[in-house]
């Protein structure tokens, strides 16, 4: 029988076709729009929308992100270098995702080289390097990876990623050169953690994990850290400087945070219910990556039960015994099975920032990014055994179930992602199909909503009116729901002018009133703000006074909210006073914000305050970091009086 060819037997060709078959399946999904978290961190977000490239744009830009306190500005940058070179449409924020996608293919078919190389010498390279090709082509190819790829502002997974394989393939290059030169490879190696978490942390806060991922790989597989060793004492100073100082310091930042009950209140669980009820996620996660049914990769996963007690529902037990012998199993197979103990520990670190103690959201699929990849490193080389000799790589190798297994799980896997970015391709189509997945999901049913309403134009007499409609009044029966059904319905309806229900308001204050607005709800009472101020809608002042009063009886209202009354008050109730005294509060509550203190200098000018103006002005010029607010600094300049 002829051999393979030296491609085929490296892998590397291998590779090519599994990028040719990623790109083909995902390319209708890049006709599709945006969804969800895009609008605020991209269509909404104008400081993203540069038009030339400079560096007080690119600036104002990676700092203008909502979705987190520490910005994400490489993220926020090269959305805005997509909008300079091709304006807000989708296909091409998408197609960058998927570049950024099929490179970390790429390297991730390098890191399992490496990994195998590193945990099996003996065996014969070329079956280490097309078990390596094996394993990043199923991972381009899982079906739960897609939205990291076709929902845009995902690329901050995706681009974190990027830096987490850098860095652990530059730290495994260090450890190849610390067999011979212990300290210079051990500085390459620390840098490689350094430099490249860092620049992850630039993306998104799950860089963080890769000092931990190392010292997993370190512990498991290399074995550096062993008694005897002479790689010991530099690797001990390594991971105290890089992984236990930082994880000192930063538990010391975040468990008082977490422990204060003050950070539950916009949850809809506590912080005990919250680590009962991710068990059984992680659980889930597993299920979806290997066997992704419709009904389990919905996108929409807010219907997802909260685990009050270990025995409601009843599948927490259970989860939680899953876990524990999970994490069991890494110590009795670490040393006959590396890999397979290497994935299974990195699986469970992967989701060690987003499952345990921060008070986020309980469900996404994109947090399986890195994750998926650990599980086929655990699950793979068992399914497909290497041999461990050349010569018996030149042999026909026998046709295992367990390979016939393997073979049709990619064959599925890429049946689902090419028919999950088909329902991408369109708006619409997406709507209908992920609310038909998630039938109890109410933001599923509100997106189908608010998506067929966008395409009707708000013309009466389009059908998509009534699919709006209904879904809407569908997504506030659900349990769980936000006012978000009810604020579509009385938005809808009052921009054509048509009835509003009162038990639409009534609906709005009861969730209110039991519950502090999230973000999202904060944002679809300034939708309302907006509607009225510019005359689109016709809105009972009373209602919009009562639903300010019921959204700020809570303790601590978010910044934004006071703004938008504020908005209300001066634009639509004509009350000066009023609004200074609200966005003097946001203010105080969000100093750094510069755009809160723009619109307090325009009201204090516009009310004749010039000597409050300008003191508002000074603080401006101090937040004026490399030019990004000189524009505003100076159009509000221009309309102080002359002294």
């Amino acid at each position: 029988m002829t051999p393979p060819s030296p491609l085929l037997q490296r892998g590397s060709l291998w590779m090519a076709i599994a990028m040719l078959i990623t790109a083909a399946l995902y390319w209708p999904g890049l006709r599709g729009g945006y969804v969800f978290d895009d609008y605020p961190n991209i269509v909404d977000n104008t400081a993203l929308q540069i038009e030339s490239v400079s560096v007080p744009a690119l600036v104002r830009a990676a700092l203008s992100s909502p979705s987190s306190a520490f910005k994400r500005p490489l993220a926020s940058v090269s959305f805005a270098l997509n909008h300079a070179f091709t304006g807000l449409d989708p296909f091409w924020m998408k197609l960058t995702n998927l570049a950024l996608h099929l490179l970390n293919g790429g390297l991730l078919f390098l890191l399992g080289c490496a990994l195998l190389r590193a945990a099996r010498p003996l065996a014969d390279d070329a079956a280490g390097r097309r078990m390596a090709a094996l394993l990043a082509a199923a991972w381009l190819l899982l079906p739960i990876n897609l939205t990291a790829v076709l929902y845009v502002v995902q690329r901050m997974e995706s681009l974190a990623q990027i830096f987490i394989v850098l860095g652990l393939l530059g730290y495994l290059r260090g450890r190849r050169e610390m067999q011979t030169e212990p300290w210079r490879g051990a500085v390459m190696a620390a840098a490689s953690l350094v430099v490249m978490t860092g620049l992850g942390l630039l993306a998104k806060e799950t860089a963080v994990l890769l000092p931990l991922l190392a010292f997993i790989l370190e512990w498991l597989v290399l074995g550096g850290l062993s008694r005897g060793s002479a790689t010991r004492t530099p690797l001990l100073l390594i991971f105290v400087g890089v992984l236990g100082v930082p994880l000192v310091v930063g538990s010391l930042w975040v468990i008082p945070m977490v422990l204060d009950p003050q950070i539950w209140v916009h949850r809809d669980f506590t912080l005990g219910q919250r680590l009962l009820t991710e068990a059984r996620v992680l659980v889930a996660y597993i299920a979806w990556t290997f066997i992704p049914l419709p009904g389990w990769l919905s996108f929409y996963h807010d219907h997802f039960p909260v685990s009050t007690g270990l025995t409601q529902p009843w599948t927490t037990l259970p989860a939680l015994v899953v876990i524990a012998a999970w994490a069991a199993l890494i110590f009795v197979v670490r040393r006959r099975r590396p890999l397979l103990a290497l994935g299974l520990a990195w699986y469970l670190a992967a989701h060690s920032l987003t499952g345990t103690i921060l008070p986020l959201e309980l469900v996404f699929e994109h947090r399986n990014y890195f994750a998926s990849y650990a599980l086929l490193l655990a699950a793979l080389p068992l399914l497909w055994p290497l041999p461990d000799t050349s010569a018996d790589a030149q042999s026909v190798p026998e046709r295992r179930p367990t390979q016939l297994l393997v073979g049709a799980l990619l064959v599925f896997w890429s049946l689902f992602t090419a028919l999950s970015a088909l329902a991408w391709s369109h708006p619409l189509r997406l709507a209908v199909e992920l609310a038909g997945r998630a039938p109890h999901s109410p933001r599923a049913q509100y997106e189908l909503g608010r998506t067929a309403l966008v395409l009707s134009a708000y013309d009466p007499h389009s059908p998509l009116i009534e699919t709006a409609q209904q879904a809407f009044e569908t997504a506030a029966r659900l349990p769980g729901a936000s006012i978000l059904p009810e604020q579509a319905l009385i938005y809808m309806n009052a921009r054509m002018n048509r009835p509003i229900a009162e038990n639409w308001w009534q609906h709005m204050f009861e969730k209110i009133r039991a519950h502090p607005p999230s973000a999202e709800e904060d944002g679809a009472i300034m939708a309302l703000t907006r509607c009225a101020r510019d005359g689109d809608c016709a809105l009972p002042v009373d209602k919009m006074i009562e639903l300010y009063a019921t959204a700020l009886s809570h303790p601590n209202p978010r910044a934004g909210l006071l703004i938008a009354y504020g908005d209300y008050a001066w634009n639509v109730l004509h009350d000066p006073a009023l609004a200074e005294r609200l966005v003097r509060d946001a203010v105080a509550q969000a100093p750094h914000e510069p755009a809160y203190r723009v619109t307090l200098i325009q009201i204090q000018l516009a009310t004749g305050d010039i000597t409050a103006a300008t003191e508002q002005l000074r603080e401006l010029e101090r937040l004026n970091r490399w030019g990004t607010l000189d524009e505003e600094i100076t159009a509000l300049r221009a309309a102080m009086p002359a002294s």
